[in-house]
């Protein structure tokens, strides 16, 4: 038996409109604010999130006559900048940023920030870094203009003790002699002295340094030694150490001061003893031309490497430097970014950045 298809009715048909309750609302608005919102929290959040990496980007340019203080120093036309690089712990917004511009690297964490150390710690040895940059910069300005620096010793750095020795166990790599039978010892030589009248089997009684191993500032410890037969000669006498001059104390003849401003790393040295050269020295080593420069320096006047050099290079050229002195062993990498916008200066030592300037012609000549 057949039975007919029946139509629902609508149970709402005979009520009217004003007193029906109100129709389904439509989903997708819904939708719609709950993905801003999570797109909200998630823009909001992502700023948190440390990626392991550093972004390199170019930092500030400085004049480095306004870090330099000489008392007899004398102001010249021209102008000594320094560069730097700014550098911080990349987030994801940071890590597309430098994937799309050139000008900004990306670099591991553990390539500038040993695994244990904190960003505290890389701080200080930064600041560490620094003020050795400013002592050795100065050091390096003043010699070469000629004038007397005293460089005072603090005692014979052990580098390490030779096996069977008597100096094995006894001292420890690290240690530093300040004092040898009551004498004391400023420099590695006069240990070697204080010895040569000595004999196999004497004792030698030694003051020495030394940090506590869980850090500190080091005490003094006096132990004795028998002296061996030398092992390159067994008829002389050694204590069995290699040793090295400990750290001295550098005084100069004329007070230099370098506000540093909290700027960390050693990089500004090469510049800061140019400028210091600038100040006190009889004529303008930039001769009225707008130059920059980065590198490390050493007492020996050696120019070292230094990290960023592209962004270095940017930022130099966006300050209008007309020349970058850069590290030899930086000089490829910084041609990358010069391109044809700012000479290049290939230095491995102060008197190659001194024969640059020297070569200027003056401005307005």
């Amino acid at each position: 038996m057949e039975h007919a298809a029946v139509e629902p009715r609508d149970p709402w048909a005979d009520v009217p409109p004003e007193v029906r309750p109100p129709g389904r609302l439509p989903a997708w608005p819904f939708f719609l604010v709950g993905f801003l919102l999570l797109v909200g929290a998630l823009a909001a959040y992502l700023p948190n999130v440390e990626l392991p990496w550093y972004t390199f980007s170019p930092g500030p340019v400085y004049d480095t006559a306004d870090f330099i203080e000489v008392p007899t120093g004398t102001d010249r036309p021209g102008e000594l900048f320094f560069l730097t690089v700014s550098l911080k712990v990349a987030n994801p917004y940071d890590w597309l940023g430098a994937k799309l511009d050139r000008r900004v690297d990306l670099v591991p964490i553990v390539n500038v920030r040993p695994p244990g150390v904190t960003e505290e710690q890389l701080r200080r040895e930064n600041l560490a870094r620094m003020e050795q940059a400013k002592r050795d910069a100065t050091f390096v300005a003043l010699t070469r203009l000629g004038y007397e620096v005293t460089l005072v010793g603090t005692g014979a750095l052990v580098i390490d003790t030779v096996e069977g020795s008597g100096a094995d166990g006894v001292l420890l790599p690290g240690d530093v002699i300040v004092e040898v039978d009551g004498r004391p010892i400023e420099f590695r030589d006069d240990v070697v002295e204080l010895l040569e009248d000595r004999r196999i089997g004497d004792e030698v009684r030694l003051v020495v340094e030394r940090t506590p191993p869980g850090g500190g500032e080091p005490e003094r410890t006096a132990v004795t030694i028998v002296l061996g037969p030398h092992v390159d000669d067994p008829s002389r006498p050694m204590i069995g150490v290699l040793l090295d001059n400990n750290e001295p104390i550098v005084e100069f003849p004329v007070e230099v001061e370098i506000d540093s401003r909290n700027i960390g790393g050693p990089s500004a040295g090469m510049m800061f003893a140019l400028q210091i050269m600038n100040e006190l020295g009889p004529e303008d080593l930039a001769k009225g031309h707008r130059i920059a420069g980065t590198g490390t320096i050493d007492r020996e006047g050696n120019v070292g490497a230094i990290g960023g050099v592209r962004q270095k290079v940017y930022a130099a050229i966006d300050a209008g430097a007309e020349a970058v002195l850069v590290p030899e062993a930086n000089y490829e990498d910084a041609l990358v970014a010069a391109g044809d916008d700012v000479e290049l200066v290939e230095v491995s030592t102060i008197d190659d950045a001194l024969a640059f300037l020297d070569g200027l012609e003056p401005v307005g000549s």
